[in-house]
């Protein structure tokens, strides 16, 4: 007995201690899966953008698309070009991807969002992620990208102002011409969908050194979060068939880093408007461009989609008090947390998202309500094919 005792408590002995063995094995080996789980459903979303200067043509086509017609006099307030006005052809900014850190070659344009004229690239991350942007100021002016909703540090704010920091804190708020600076984005779950959201929500970015000559130049762009496990790879939804984004602003190009630019290079009186610019009201009316995605009376293009898809429009608005914004589909309705609508109201800096299955064929307007909004050419065109 006391033998078989003894042999019994080293039996447990042993098995506690190949147990213990057997655990000190498994443990790390399970965590390092659970490691590795973990970085392959978060990863990092690399994106090489730069600010390039672009001459911006706010109506490319030549001819008011809404009516079909020819521009006429209170169109020509905004895109007559002549000895004292600029016209519809300025010199911007706008945010563009690359291939590359070399910032030689421009990424292809996927056909599906040619819509995004003057917005910058979308940048698509899903939640768990990381978002690295190198980015290039390729202007004449210091520039910076700052993020809305997600999280970053204060290297990746890319803000000016007096908030405690030094050195390398300060090097992205304003990135000075030919520099480049990388930023980091963290993207937890409070920068995804709500409770009441789809599967997605558009954030947007935009320069912030010296934010409203910066955004009236044209630095903005879209950042599309979708929810832990409803993303395809490329991180766009996956349950939805068709996105757009549309940008409604009044650019004021009064504002522009580059107005004294345009008036050298599209009048053929510059002394003369560059004295006058600030008694001359209709020389500043004419520079207020009321636009979709940087273009006025009908002329944004690739606004198409197929009867029966799942759409999702992600709807901006930025800029002024003027920037009061209320964009309308004709033919077609939409969800919009949860509530049905055909309209929707937006204010300066604000985001909404709307979901639309199309179900009547057909080009129909898109346009914002606001009657002077109306006349200055904040109308676009959308087509539904069957």
């Amino acid at each position: 007995m006391h033998d078989s005792r003894r042999s019994l408590v080293v039996c447990r002995s042993g098995r506690n201690w190949e147990l213990r063995r057997l655990l000190l094995l498994f443990v790390p080996v399970l965590t390092m899966l659970i490691g590795c789980t973990s970085a392959m459903a978060q990863q990092t979303r690399m994106y090489f953008i730069a600010a390039v200067d672009v001459d911006w043509d706010y109506a490319p086509t030549g001819i008011n698309q809404i009516s079909g017609a020819a521009f006429g006099e209170t169109e020509n307030v905004f895109v007559h070009s002549g000895k004292e006005r600029i016209g519809k052809v300025y010199q911007k900014a706008a945010y563009r991807e690359f291939t590359d850190g070399a910032f030689t070659t421009l990424k292809p344009v996927d056909p599906r969002w040619e819509h995004l004229g003057i917005m910058g690239p979308v940048i698509r991350a899903e939640v768990g992620d990381t978002i690295q942007v190198v980015f290039k100021n390729m202007t004449g002016f210091p520039a910076s990208m700052h993020p809305h909703g997600v999280l970053y540090a204060k290297s990746s704010e890319g803000t000016p102002y007096n908030d405690g920091t030094s050195g390398s804190d300060k090097a992205d708020d304003a990135v000075p011409p030919d520099g480049t600076h990388t930023y980091i984005w963290l993207v937890p779950e409070r920068a995804g969908p709500g409770p009441m959201d789809g599967s997605s929500l558009a954030w947007m970015y935009h320069s912030h050194t010296d934010e409203p000559k910066d955004t009236n130049t044209g630095l903005i762009g879209p950042l599309i979060i979708t929810r832990k496990g409803s993303a395809n790879p490329d991180g766009s939804p996956k349950d939805i068939d068709r996105e757009f984004v549309t940008l409604f602003t009044v650019f004021d190009e009064n504002a522009s880093h580059y107005l004294e630019q345009n008036v050298e290079r599209f009048t053929s009186k510059p002394r003369r408007v560059l004295k006058k610019r600030l008694e001359d009201e209709d020389f500043r009316e004419s520079n207020l461009m009321h636009v979709v995605n940087g273009y006025v009376y009908g002329n944004l293009p690739g606004l198409t989609m197929k009867q029966g898809e799942r759409v999702r429009w992600y709807l901006q608005a930025y800029g002024t008090e003027v920037d009061l914004h209320t964009p309308h589909w004709h033919g077609q309705t939409a969800l919009i947390m949860g509530m049905r609508m055909d309209m929707v109201e937006l204010l300066p800096g604000s985001m909404k998202t709307a979901d639309m299955t199309p179900d009547v064929p057909g080009t129909w307007l898109y346009h914002c309500h606001v009657n002077d909004h109306i006349d200055a050419g904040m109308m676009a065109l959308f087509t539904v094919t069957e």
